[in-house]
């Protein structure tokens, strides 16, 4: 039975329920049958992106009754809340204001304090490329090392890497995470103390994985740095702790803030993406936050139903709620974007993975599904399989560029496997065309019956294909805030808070605990028998190595 998904008591509600019981068993390829300008109708352009939803489970009447959803729900007047600073961080009474930090018009709230922030990033990129900036024993700065997670590392990491074609050649820009020593070591393997800048990225200044790996990354340094003055010439910081980065070490004049109105995963365009302006030069960064602001111009003045952060947040509700369907494939046929699944892993399920809605009550229908996904065309050849012949609807997005970043054959070929998997994901392979197929290889009639049966494939499976025109900052930007606002229009379908994180917090808070008893210093017999066995078990082998 369809899940009945009804966060209020309006009609629409019961309209969607009821029209998605007529639909659910129509095929894809009977609604391109019944329309032939299929296509034409469902494909739309903005902010320089192109989105072709027409392979999604739904028609005309779906959507109009998703957009009325949307209109019930207030979802223009939600978005000019979003953007004004209003408190839509209900349980941190805080606004979200990550489209101030790209906003381009001049009238975005902390406009003056944004503008600060980026005239000192320009200043301090200038000065490390220039080689104005030295390390302490006069050596220019060739790599940059930031260290930092979550919403510290994904974003930046995943820009950074995406645009690797246009580094400005000044420096190596480098990531560390992980808490686990490797990381951080692999990391430093090759580089030299002498010229190396480390950028420490917390916002509360109190992260044990990153304050970890920055006081390894201090020693690491000591051979070099001899005292506060040398230390200020490798090591920067941006918090917003400005008395803790201090502690640290850390020069004041060397550490860029942060905000409490910028969630950590939606941070990127501030000096958390230090490291992409570092990487590819201020004014690519720019380009980065304009394609952003193009975005977010669209999504604010777009008609609903021309509207492509809407339209994939309405998709993503039909799915999740009415067909059921428990995750979501991203796949980006382009290298550059290997890393993207893995941000919007924290973007989506960070954000929307919430159990209560904005009225303290709690949910009673599904909210975020399981995001998911790798660079392409490698899953053609393992998880595509559960795509085309597993029992689960897996709703696909598809991203690929109309131009690649060489000339030569090896792009209309990458583009050609995303066209080919989305049709052979909508058309499958009946029964009697995989008899055929066996019959025309010779194999006798008798044996082509059985195998047949596991050559077929059902089809029918849906999937976005999301087009840039080729993979630069501003498409980049526009690509990040399309699914940036994707992920607020489900939470305002779902009603609850995009943009607190308190999941995040009880493992953190445990971790603490426990290594005080796997380091000896105290001991909880309060602790569950499967903890506390496997912290004995710790000890028990530390002492015989």
């Amino acid at each position: 039975m369809a899940t009945i998904f009804q966060p209020t008591d309006a009609d629409v509600w019961k309209r969607l329920s009821d029209h998605y019981r007529d639909i659910q068993d129509v095929r894809l390829q009977d609604l391109f049958a019944d329309d032939p300008d299929r296509f034409e109708t469902m494909h739309c352009e903005g902010a320089g992106l192109i989105l072709d939803y027409s392979r999604s489970h739904v028609t005309a009447d779906t959507l109009d009754l998703l957009v009325q959803a949307a209109e019930e729900l207030q979802l223009p007047e939600r978005v000019a809340q979003l953007m004004s600073g209003a408190e839509v961080n209900t349980t941190e009474h805080r606004p979200a204001l990550h489209t101030a930090l790209r906003d381009f018009s001049g009238g975005a709230p902390y406009k003056d304090e944004i503008w600060e922030i980026l005239v000192r990033m320009d200043a301090f990129v200038h000065k490390v490329h220039s080689g104005v900036w030295r390390g302490a024993t006069g050596k220019p700065i060739t790599d940059v090392v930031n260290i930092g997670i979550g919403g510290s590392d994904l974003g930046p990491r995943m820009v950074t890497d995406a645009l690797y074609d246009h580094w400005s050649g000044k420096l190596r820009c480098h990531f560390v995470a992980n808490i686990d020593r490797a990381e951080l070591e692999r990391t430093l393997a090759d580089l030299s103390p002498e010229s190396t800048l480390f950028i420490v990225a917390s916002k509360s200044f109190t992260t044990l994985e990153t304050l970890r790996n920055a006081e390894t990354a201090k020693v690491w340094m000591s051979g070099v740095v001899r005292d506060e003055t040398d230390l200020a010439r490798h090591f920067v910081a941006v918090t917003a702790n400005m008395d803790r980065a201090a502690a640290f070490g850390i020069d004041k004049e060397h550490i860029f803030p942060m905000w409490d109105w910028v969630g950590g995963r939606y941070s990127l365009w501030s000096a958390i993406g230090l490291p992409i302006a570092l990487a590819v030069g201020m004014e690519q960064f720019n380009e980065l936050r304009r394609g952003a602001y193009d975005m977010d111009e669209h999504f604010r003045t777009a008609p609903l139903k021309n509207n492509l952060p809407l339209l994939l947040g309405l998709i993503g509700i039909w799915y999740t709620n009415y067909r059921q369907a428990s995750t979501h494939a991203v796949l980006p046929y382009a290298e550059r974007l290997r890393l993207f699944p893995d941000f919007l892993q924290q973007l989506t399920m960070e954000s929307n993975g919430k159990s209560v809605r904005l009225d303290n009550t709690a949910v009673d229908y599904v909210t975020s599904p399981v995001v998911w996904g790798s660079v392409e065309s490698n899953g053609q050849h393992s998880f595509h399989q559960l795509l085309h012949q597993g029992t689960h609807e897996v709703p696909v997005d598809f991203i690929a560029t109309l131009q690649g970043g060489m000339e030569d054959e090896h792009h209309p070929w990458l583009l050609a496997n995303c066209l080919a998997q989305a049709r052979a994901l909508m058309t499958g392979k009946s029964y009697e065309t995989a008899k055929q197929e066996l019959l025309d290889d010779g194999l006798p009639e008798e044996e082509t019956e059985a195998l047949a049966m596991h050559r077929q494939m059902p089809g029918n499976r849906p999937c976005n294909i999301i087009l840039l025109e080729k993979l630069t900052p501003q498409s980049l930007g526009a690509l990040i805030a399309l699914y940036e606002h994707r992920t607020f229009v489900q939470s305002v379908f779902w009603q609850i808070n995009a943009f607190d994180q308190w999941g995040v917090e009880l493992g953190k808070a445990m971790s603490k605990q426990i290594y005080g008893q796997l380091i000896g210093e105290n001991t909880d017999k309060t602790m569950d028998a499967s903890t506390r066995g496997l912290i004995e078990l710790y000890i028990k082998h530390r002492n015989q190595g």
